[in-house]
């Protein structure tokens, strides 16, 4: 019980950065904002009562498709690979990575249960175009807050995640681990039913009311 409220933790803050804002210069602050904003965002329209299921899981997932660099995000995941696909599989893979986070993402949000006020901003960090804020999650079932840092990348004036770090672990590495694994023993194809088999799986998952 306490791996599968972790694992619901962390699909939580998996896609948190949806703000709808153009930003024209880099300041300090601004990173830290968007992720602020965002997750205050997310967590009302988890708290919405008035909302049909349906209408939830849209609204968060337009907000997460929004504000995710999925194309950077599958770059990086695909790591040494992405240079030998074609045009053609970049499309496809991106596509089904953008899918596959989104859907997993919006499925688990839901089961979270929390406010704005169970967030902790603690720091931020801006190297050039790049920033990393962190975050703290408390949860009435752990004692102990969840580290969350959010790395995004400031790019066409505005800041787009391109990996989270939950409790030390990298998505992008971990899918990084993942997707090499398949692609050495098997081929892009396998990579490619793998992920679609797994859409098809998080699809079938009932609506919540």
């Amino acid at each position: 019980m306490q791996d599968r409220h972790r694992h619901i933790r962390m699909w939580v803050l998996v896609g948190s950065l949806l703000l709808a804002s153009h930003v024209t210069r880099v300041q300090a602050g601004e990173p830290m904002d968007k992720v602020h904003q965002t997750v205050d965002e997310v967590l009302t329209i988890i708290n919405n009562k008035a909302l049909q299921p349906q209408e939830r899981r849209t609204q968060i997932r337009q907000a997460v498709l929004k504000r995710f660099g999925f194309e950077e995000m599958a770059q990086r995941s695909m790591g040494q690979h992405w240079r030998t696909l074609t045009p053609q599989q970049r499309q496809e893979f991106v596509g089904l990575f953008t899918d596959l986070l989104e859907r997993s993402y919006t499925t688990r949000i839901e089961n979270y249960k929390a406010g704005p006020q169970g967030v902790r901003y603690p720091k931020e960090d801006i190297t050039g175009d790049q920033a990393v804020v962190h975050t703290e999650i408390m949860n009435e079932r752990d004692p102990q807050p969840a580290t969350v840092d959010y790395h995004l990348l400031h790019k066409d004036g505005d800041w787009k995640a391109y990996d989270i770090v939950i409790e030390g672990v990298s998505l992008v590495n971990n899918y990084r681990t993942q997707f090499n694994t398949i692609m050495m023993k098997d081929s892009y194809a396998g990579l490619v039913k793998q992920m679609r088999t797994k859409l098809a799986q998080e699809q079938a998952v009932p609506e919540k009311g």
